[in-house]
């Protein structure tokens, strides 16, 4: 797994990026953690970005969850605050669940869950799959048709995802077999994954974080998801989508510190 580290003290942070985007997604967030005094980790999970892509592994939220476990060990973390976007979120929510004390606090930023995991974009994706399969990976575009969509879908105000940044985000899909492999990582985000029992089960204080412009899942699961865990607390904002760190980086900086500060006065 990829993982890039920013600073060096205080808590340690780890930025878990969704479901077509990667540990770039991170890149003005992770500087204001460490300006804070705290150590920030963005990671790519398995699959992703530059991290490997083994043809016989298992990219599901479970198997995710248990490679973010093992990548703690490798860097030296125990414990840290785990924030994660959209799919990113579903992996926190597993480790939470089903290892509380590697988890310090945990932030949600428009985590699918319940009956809309996997969110609209990946269940359309998962439908169309042999189609695309078979089409796409034969033209020079690539996954671009598939992405695209996607990451636009993303934001709420398009000059937040112009064709500079889509283009970033579709580097790790170049390639005939880019298509492919972007499929077979919408084909491993199964529901059954994340028990919605597990919800109860996080002990973690949690913030969860919802860009009210979200085109992918209904705005009402927020809701849902503030009362389904513990000790949480949700934040809506307005004029944002999916993708808050592409859209509102400074205030979702603002958020993530004061959660983190809190936590440590507590």
């Amino acid at each position: 797994m990829h993982v890039e580290r920013y600073g060096h003290g205080g808590t340690a942070v780890i930025l878990l990026h969704g479901f077509g985007t990667c540990n770039f997604l991170w890149r003005a967030i992770a500087p204001a953690i460490t300006a804070a005094g705290h150590t920030a980790y963005s990671v790519d999970l398995l699959g992703h970005g530059q991290s490997d892509r083994p043809l016989d592994a298992d990219f599901g939220i479970a198997a995710q969850a248990e490679y973010l476990d093992a990548a703690m060990t490798v860097l030296r973390v125990s414990r840290a605050v785990i924030v994660g976007v959209d799919l990113g979120g579903d992996v926190a929510m597993k480790l939470a669940a089903n290892r509380p004390d590697r988890v310090e606090k945990l932030v949600l930023i428009n985590t699918p869950a319940f009956e809309e995991l996997p969110a609209k974009e990946i269940t359309q994706m998962q439908r169309r799959t042999a189609r695309f399969a078979f089409s796409l990976t034969r033209g020079v575009m690539g996954a671009a048709p598939l992405l695209e969509g996607v990451l636009k879908g993303s934001v709420a105000d398009q000059e937040h995802m112009p064709m500079k940044l889509i283009a970033r985000y579709l580097a790790p899909f170049v390639g005939k077999d880019g298509a492919k492999h972007l499929l077979t990582l919408a084909s491993a985000v199964n529901k059954a994954d994340l028990d919605e029992d597990e919800y109860g089960e996080i002990k973690a204080p949690t913030l969860i974080i919802w860009g009210d412009e979200d085109k992918w899942v209904e705005p009402k699961l927020a809701d849902r998801l503030v009362n389904a865990i513990p000790e949480a607390r949700l934040v809506r904002l307005a004029g944002v989508a999916r993708l808050v760190p592409e859209e509102n980086p400074e205030h979702l900086s603002e958020l993530l510190l004061d959660f983190i500060k809190k936590r440590a006065a507590a």
